[in-house]
C-alpha cells in the first residue's frame, strides 16, 4: 500500500495533538497534584472515603484509573468488532472522545463538597480517552505503508507532546497569575479552569482528524446483526489465534505486556511520588512535566532513527535497560535536584517507547482489514497491564506505607519484559523489517 497524502497524515497525528492534553496535562500534571493535595489537608487527611469505604488517597487515585482501564478492557472488543465489520470506527471514535472530553471538562466541579462526583468524573474520562485512542491507533496501517510507520507514529506522539506543552503553560500562567485573574481566588481555582480548558481543547481540535481521516470501508456488513457481544469476542478470539500462530509478534506482545506495566504506571504516579513523597511545590512539579514532554519530543524522534538504523526489537530492549534503572535511581532519590534528574531521562524514554512499540506491532501484525480488531487486542494487552501495575503499586503502597516499595517492585516488570525481547529478538529472520 502507498502512504497516504500529507494532508491526511496530518490529519491523523492532530488527534493526538487535540486529546494528548489529558493524558500529559490531566493525568499525568495538573489533576494528581491537585488531588494530592486537595486530600493531604482537612477534611481529609490522606484518608478519603469511596463506595462506602475509607482509602489511602492516592491508593484510590490508581484503583479508579485502574478500573477504568478495565472496563476499555472489556467493551473494547465488541465495539472494534462492530467498528471493523461496519466501517464505524470513526464513529466511535469521535463518540470516545466527546465522551471524554464532556467529562474531563465537568472536573471543574471537582471540589471536597464534590468528591465522589470529581472521582467519577475521572474514571468516565480516562474511559473516553483510552478508547478513542484504540480507533485512533488503528487507522496507522491504513494510511501508513510499512516502511513508514515508525516516522509517522513519531510524528504523532510528537504533535501530541507540543499540544500538551502549550496547554499545559496556559494552565502554568492561570495558577502562578491567578491572583490578577479576578474570578480566580486560588490555585484550586485556576488548576479547575485548566480541567474545564482541556475538554474544550479536546472536542475542538479533535474536529481535524474527524474531517481529514477517511471511512474506512465495511469489512463484512452482514456482521452482528445476531448478538453483537457474542460476536465481538469471537472476532477478538480470531485475532488471538492468528497471534498464536505468529512466533515473534507473540514474544513481543508478551514483553510489552510487562514492560508497558511498568512504562505506564510510573508516567501515572510520578506528580503523586513527587507530591507526596518529596514535598515538591506544585510549581516545580508542573515545571518538571513540562521539561519531560519538550524532552518526550526529541526522544520520539530519536527513537525513530535508531530504529532505522538497528532494527525497532534492539532499541526497545536498550530502552527497557534504562527503565530497570530509572526504578533503581527512583527508589534511592532523595532531593528535588535526583527528581528533576530522573524526569529527563524518564522524557527522553517516554515518548520513543510509546512511539515505537505502536509502530513496531503495527509492522508484525499481519496484513489484514480487521485492523481495529487487532489494534483493540493490543490496547487491551496494555490496559490490562496497566490495571495489574496500578493495584499492584496501591496495594504495595498499602502495606508497606511507602510507595518508594512500589517503585523499586516496578524493576520486576521491565525485567521480564526485557527477557520476552530478546526472546522476540531471537526469533526474528533477517529479511524482519523490525529486526
Amino acid at each position: 500500500m502507498q502512504t497516504a497524502s500529507k494532508k491526511v497524515i496530518n490529519g491523523w497525528a492532530m488527534y493526538d495533538w487535540a486529546n494528548s492534553v489529558y493524558n500529559l496535562v490531566i493525568t499525568t500534571t495538573f489533576f494528581p497534584i491537585y488531588y494530592t493535595e486537595m486530600t493531604r489537608g482537612e477534611p481529609f487527611n490522606g484518608v478519603v472515603p469511596f463506595a462506602g469505604r475509607q482509602f489511602v488517597n492516592t491508593a484510590l487515585y490508581n484503583y479508579t484509573l485502574a478500573a477504568a482501564y478495565l472496563i476499555v478492557a472489556f467493551t473494547l472488543p465488541i465495539l472494534s468488532s462492530i467498528a471493523d465489520a461496519r466501517g464505524s470506527k470513526k464513529k466511535f471514535m469521535q463518540i470516545f472522545c466527546y465522551m471524554g472530553a464532556i467529562a474531563c471538562s465537568c472536573m471543574y466541579f471537582f471540589t471536597a463538597d464534590y468528591f465522589a462526583f470529581g472521582v467519577i468524573c475521572m474514571m468516565i474520562a480516562a474511559i473516553g480517552f483510552y478508547g478513542s485512542l484504540v480507533f485512533y491507533n488503528s487507522y496507522l496501517p491504513d494510511i501508513a505503508a510499512i516502511e513508514d510507520r515508525d516516522r509517522i507514529s513519531a510524528r504523532g506522539f510528537s504533535f501530541g507532546y507540543i499540544g500538551s506543552v502549550l496547554m499545559q503553560i496556559v494552565g502554568f500562567l492561570l495558577v502562578v497569575f491567578h491572583k490578577q485573574i479576578p474570578f480566580l481566588n486560588s490555585e484550586g481555582d485556576a488548576v479547575r479552569l485548566t480541567f474545564l480548558l482541556v475538554g474544550i481543547w479536546w472536542i475542538g481540535f479533535a474536529q481535524i482528524p474527524f474531517k481529514r481521516l477517511p471511512k474506512p470501508k465495511p469489512a463484512n456488513e452482514n456482521a452482528f446483526k445476531t448478538n453483537a457481544f457474542t460476536e465481538g469476542f469471537s472476532e477478538l478470539k480470531k485475532v488471538f489465534n492468528t497471534v498464536k500462530k505468529m512466533k515473534v509478534l507473540r514474544r513481543y506482545l508478551a514483553a510489552f505486556f510487562f514492560y508497558n506495566m511498568g512504562v505506564q504506571t510510573v508516567m501515572l504516579v510520578a506528580s503523586n511520588f513527587g507530591s507526596k513523597v518529596l514535598n515538591l511545590p506544585s510549581t516545580n512539579l508542573i515545571i518538571t512535566i513540562v521539561l519531560i514532554q519538550l524532552v518526550a519530543i526529541a526522544g520520539a524522534f530519536l527513537m525513530s532513527r535508531l530504529s532505522m538504523r538497528f532494527g525497532n526489537l534492539p532499541v526497545l530492549m536498550a530502552v527497557v535497560v534504562l527503565w530497570v534503572g530509572i526504578c533503581i535511581f527512583g527508589y534511592y532519590m532523595k532531593t528535588a535536584m535526583d527528581f528533576y534528574l530522573l524526569a529527563i531521562i524518564v522524557g527522553l524514554v517516554m515518548g520513543g517507547i510509546q512511539s515505537l512499540s505502536r509502530s513496531t506491532y503495527s509492522k508484525l501484525m499481519p496484513e489484514t482489514k480487521d485492523t481495529a480488531s487487532f489494534f483493540s487486542f493490543y490496547d487491551i494487552t496494555e490496559k490490562i497491564a496497566i490495571v495489574i501495575g496500578l493495584i499492584s503499586f496501591a496495594r504495595i503502597e498499602e502495606l508497606t506505607g511507602n510507595m518508594r516499595d512500589s517503585i523499586l517492585a516496578l524493576m520486576v516488570f521491565f525485567i521480564i519484559g526485557l527477557i520476552f525481547l530478546l526472546y522476540a529478538q531471537a526469533g526474528v529472520k533477517r529479511e524482519t523489517p523490525v529486526s
